[in-house]
């Protein structure tokens, strides 16, 4: 087994393969040309950023995104809230919209009605060592339409990155994202991506859910990835939208949206390809020096000409778009969501 490329020569690849694409498609067709997402805020919130947004779901009948809003000089008291797309094709939080105390909002259709809808809850947690000390988990909410969403779970404590997706046989599969020392001695540094099925949505807890098996090879010494968004291919196979980073020597953050594809059967992965970066969109600075260069995908629409839509969270301050070609078009003809 080769060792995983780090994600300095995967961004190498990536460049050199968007450059023939280029290329290739005219530059009429916006292909790679990322752009902000149009987003506003009533004035309640007008101070607020809006970031990190997830794909676009159906709940209840009509199209949302979760939107990550908090005040641009603290990441404190985050709230997700559901934007609806008006007839102006500007996203505006929807008049029913639930305000979640939670951040990095991600959603995912388990069924014809019903809709799970989740995020990262951060609470104080002080400790005489470390009184400002900040812990998390993700939550999870159901529910068929906005007003009814109600939480049902939570995830392991300090683990962000888990998702769900749910197959034609009733059953359930959670991406999760380990991180750090465990108790054998083994050490997942930032965090790697592991993965688990379950039988019913009952079963998603913290103790099941940290019994997921590690997807091995997939991240080079010092990078660290998780799950955004899953989807079912027609082979039985599940597509990953996902991120990859690492620090360099100055601490500076680098994010890049990536893809794979996973076999549950075998519980074998392809290798991670990177298919966006910061770089991609309009430059608009970073809420920190060292977010300049991040890029956290939250979702894609993936249209019926084999191109996609990616949604992504922008330096932790804004939210972008951009049209690429499906990364999962070639593995086999895939389902699409128009």
């Amino acid at each position: 087994m080769t060792d995983p490329l780090n994600c300095i020569a995967l961004l190498e690849k990536f460049e050199e393969k968007q450059k023939l694409e280029k290329q290739k498609y005219k530059e009429a067709s916006g292909l790679f040309v990322g752009r902000m997402l149009p987003i506003e805020l009533g004035n309640d919130h007008i101070r607020k950023d809006v970031y990190n947004p997830s794909g676009p779901f159906l709940l209840g009948g009509r199209t949302f995104i979760c939107g990550r809003v908090e005040y641009p000089e603290t990441c404190r008291g985050s709230q997700v809230l559901l934007f609806e797309e008006g007839a102006d094709r500007v996203w505006r939080p929807a008049n029913d919209s639930p305000i979640l105390p939670l951040e990095d909002g991600f959603a995912t259709r388990f069924n014809e009605n019903e809709t799970v809808v989740g995020g990262v809850k951060a609470y104080p947690n002080p400790t005489e060592e470390h009184p400002d000390r900040i812990d998390y988990h993700t939550v999870f909410y159901f529910g068929c339409e906005p007003k009814s969403l109600q939480e049902f779970a939570r995830g392991p404590d300090r683990m962000k990155d888990i998702r769900l997706i749910h197959l034609p046989n009733g059953r359930i599969v959670a991406f999760t994202r380990p991180f750090g020392k465990q108790s054998d001695g083994t050490d997942y540094g930032r965090g790697v991506i592991a993965c688990i099925e379950l039988a019913d949505r009952k079963d998603i807890n913290p103790e099941n859910l940290l019994r997921a098996r590690v997807i091995e090879n997939q991240f080079a010494k010092g990078d660290w990835g998780g799950a955004n968004e899953l989807y079912l291919l027609p082979d039985g196979r599940i597509g990953v939208l996902g991120h990859i980073a690492y620090m360099d020597e100055e601490c500076n953050r680098h994010y890049y949206a990536m893809s794979f594809i996973y076999d549950s059967k075998t519980h074998l992965a392809t290798p991670i390809e990177i298919i966006a970066r910061r770089a991609d969109f309009p430059p608009r600075g970073g809420r920190t020096p060292d977010t300049r260069d991040v890029a956290f995908p939250g979702g894609m629409v993936r249209h019926a000409n084999g191109m996609a839509t990616i949604y992504t969270g922008l330096s932790d301050m804004k939210s972008g778009c951009m049209d690429i070609i499906d990364p999962f078009w070639g593995a086999c003809c895939p389902i699409v969501a128009d």
